[in-house]
């Protein structure tokens, strides 16, 4: 319950600043689809590192609050710099400083919350932080957009986004517990094996997550196909459609997963991210654009709670911060990879090849997740 209502004030300071990013990339910074794939993608991939670090050292330590309060307080003082930004290199440091504040949290944080769910309700318990987070992506968008209605400048709302951080700040340090106390420590060599310590399952659900990995770009790219429609303006209600979406639907298909098979959820969400990453190649109407927003909504809510429930489905409790921060940082390194691709590509032939390749990247990693062995839910 706590670490939902840090996600929830965390991410309405995050999405305030977030969906208006490549207005203020694009418009007082003059920078354009290959800058925005550098910062995007460097800014996950210098962040790959900590996540594995951060989940390995949590299982050394077995300490989680340390190192949720140190991901949460970096980033919500770095997201409200970006009122003080001159040029595309300012941005990217601040991003690249957030994320990695968010690769030091991650890991642990889901540790965490594994551990205080009982294995029956853990897809429930994954589904609600999800649609807490989401609920704090609605008010952001909703938030920049009202405020821009009421003309202040992109500088202005960076700075603004400082004032939900303090909550989700004074949060994670008040009310957020320590729950790793009291689980055995994984042997110092299985700690340096990572990867052959980790069971099949785990391994076999890496590499679908890869596989898809390498063709999910920065989200920033819808934003700036939208804006090429004509749509700009209205990115923080885009960005509201998409996290209502999310919100509603998140923690109904985590409780569902705690009944069906969640690699089929999984999977049926590579699915909707292939049809609306197709759409995006070729859409031509800014009405299209609200559906798909509300459709790739959809998708978050199938696969991200799903996903890490998965995830501790298939680890024993001891292992489980490493098993994500590995899971993380492979996602992060591919994420990276895929948003230069996704920047260059859109630079030399336009919007439609960069999309194209994703949707069947996602439908191939839809049939690689089916072949995922049960994890044994302990």
């Amino acid at each position: 319950m706590a670490l939902g209502w840090t996600s929830l004030f965390n991410d309405t300071a995050t999405e305030a600043a977030y969906w208006i990013l490549p207005m203020f990339l694009t418009g007082p910074l003059g920078a354009g689809a290959a800058a925005l794939g550098w910062i995007e993608g460097l800014a996950e991939g210098c962040a790959s590192f900590t996540r594995l670090l951060s989940g390995w050292w949590t299982d050394r330590v077995q300490r989680r609050k340390p190192f949720v309060v140190a991901g949460y307080v970096a980033a919500n003082v770095a997201k409200p710099l970006l009122a003080l930004a001159a040029s595309p290199l300012h941005v990217l440091a601040i991003r690249v400083s957030d994320r990695i504040s968010k690769g030091v949290r991650t890991a642990p944080r889901d540790a965490m919350l594994a551990e205080s769910a009982e294995a029956a309700h853990r897809g429930a318990a994954f589904g609600f932080r999800q649609a807490m987070d989401s609920a704090g992506a609605v008010l952001g968008p909703l938030a920049a957009f009202l405020l821009l209605r009421r003309h202040f400048d992109l500088r202005t709302i960076f700075a603004l986004a400082a004032l939900p951080g303090a909550v989700c700040i004074f949060l994670v340090f008040a009310v957020v517990r320590e729950t790793g106390t009291g689980i055995r420590p994984p042997p110092h060599s299985a700690l340096r094996t990572p990867h052959s310590a980790l069971p099949q399952s785990f391994r076999r659900l890496l590499l679908a997550v890869g596989i898809f990995a390498i063709g999910n770009s920065s989200d920033l790219f819808l934003v700036l196909r939208a804006q090429g429609l004509g749509l700009g303006a209205y990115a923080p209600l885009l960005g509201l459609v998409f996290n209502v979406t999310y919100t509603l639907l998140a923690w109904p298909f985590g409780r569902l997963s705690d009944r069906l098979p969640r690699k089929s959820l999984l999977a049926a969400g590579y699915v909707v991210f292939a049809g609306v990453y197709a759409a995006f190649a070729w859409v031509h109407a800014a009405w299209q654009v609200w559906l798909l927003f509300a459709l790739y909504g959809g998708y978050y809510a199938l696969t991200e709670g799903v996903m890490k429930a998965m995830v501790a489905d298939a680890v024993e409790p001891e292992s489980r911060g490493r098993a994500y921060g590995i899971l993380a940082a492979v996602y992060g390194a591919l994420v990276l990879a895929a948003s230069l691709i996704t920047g260059q590509l859109w630079q030399r032939f336009g919007p439609a090849l960069p999309f194209t390749l994703s949707a069947l990247l996602a439908l191939i990693a839809a049939s690689a997740v089916l072949t995922v062995p049960r994890g044994r839910q302990t």
